[in-house]
């Protein structure tokens, strides 16, 4: 980890935060229970236990992994319903196959971002290749649930294939720091996912020792999370590592540092830093559905129970 590297940041664009920015300050650090998922992958759940009001329009995020898989070992998840939001799933490590019931779908890898719209609803699944199955490997990835607004939440589904070799790359002042920008916007550079509810998606390798200053929208929120290595977060210096999140006050910048020495087989401090715009609407969940009252749910569940979220297409070669 990661795919996406160049061998000098020095060429790449530079972002500075203003002199006269407001640091924001790191409210709290919190370690991600771990768990299986689908077929039972193992994940950690980046977000649990940190109140809604920090997180939205971010409904919940999974590391899936690390993990170096034996052979026969390699899982992904059943065909599942989702509406309501969006997932992105960004892929550091290994392979994942995306098929769902409107025709959406591809293989990401290394570096690869699949960003799917669920919108009014529909069936979705996720399986590693027959190649990864047989042979074993190393498996890293991230899964991100971002909220629709109430106008958005049954628009049609879509399909968004964002090659790793589409993110836009930037770096910090002093070049310490390769910034993987997904979506959104930093220091007027703007990254390939479109979004429905504005927000920033960005995966960031800084160097042992170096420290990153970023100037963040103001409207937005600000969470990080470690995936490898250990650093510090805001002006306070609070420490977090690999499979914790942060939760950032209000401000216009955001800092954080890397220890001096790494203790994992990343010589980076690994991490992302995540922000939106608040949608402030009431979220009701129930598994795969997000919706603003709890009779929406009950339709949803009802539509999906009816097959009208889709159905599972009939040349699918993952079964009915």
């Amino acid at each position: 980890m990661p795919a996406v590297t160049v061998e000098n940041p020095l060429t790449l664009p530079r972002v500075t935060a203003p002199a006269d920015g407001k640091p924001r300050q790191a409210l709290a650090v919190s370690t991600a229970p771990s768990g299986l998922e689908g077929e039972g992958f193992p994940v950690r759940r980046a977000f649990a236990g940190i109140d809604y009001r920090h997180l939205d329009p971010f409904i919940m995020m999974d590391q899936m992994g690390e993990v170096d898989y034996a052979a026969g070992e390699p899982k992904g998840t059943p065909w599942h319903p989702h509406r309501g939001f969006e997932t992105v799933t960004y892929i550091m490590d290994g392979t994942f196959i995306h098929q769902d019931s409107h025709g959406g779908g591809g293989t990401i890898t290394n570096g690869d971002t699949q960003w799917m719209t669920a919108g009014s609803g529909l069936l979705h699944i996720e399986t590693p290749p027959e190649s990864l199955v047989l042979s074993g490997g190393l498996f890293h990835g991230l899964q991100l649930w971002v909220n629709l607004p109430k106008a958005d939440k049954m628009m049609p589904p879509k399909y968004q294939d964002i090659r790793a070799g589409g993110l836009k790359l930037l770096t910090s002042a002093d070049g310490g720091a390769l910034i993987r920008l997904i979506a959104g916007d930093i220091g007027g550079h703007t990254g390939p996912g479109s979004t429905h509810t504005p927000i920033t998606m960005t995966h960031v390798s800084l160097n042992a020792g170096a420290s990153v200053t970023l100037p963040w929208r103001a409207d937005f929120n600000a969470l990080a999370y470690g995936l490898a290595g250990t650093g510090f977060a805001g002006p306070q210096s609070r420490p977090f590592a690999m499979g914790q999140a942060v939760v950032f006050g209000p401000g216009d910048t955001l800092t954080v540092r890397a220890a001096d020495t790494q203790d994992s087989r990343s010589a980076n401090f690994e991490f992302v830093l995540l922000g939106g715009l608040p949608i402030r609407e009431p979220m009701m969940q129930y598994g795969p559905f997000v919706m603003n009252t709890h009779a929406e749910l009950a339709q949803a569940f009802d539509d999906f129970q009816a097959g009208r979220l889709g159905r599972i297409p009939a040349d699918s070669p993952y079964g009915r």
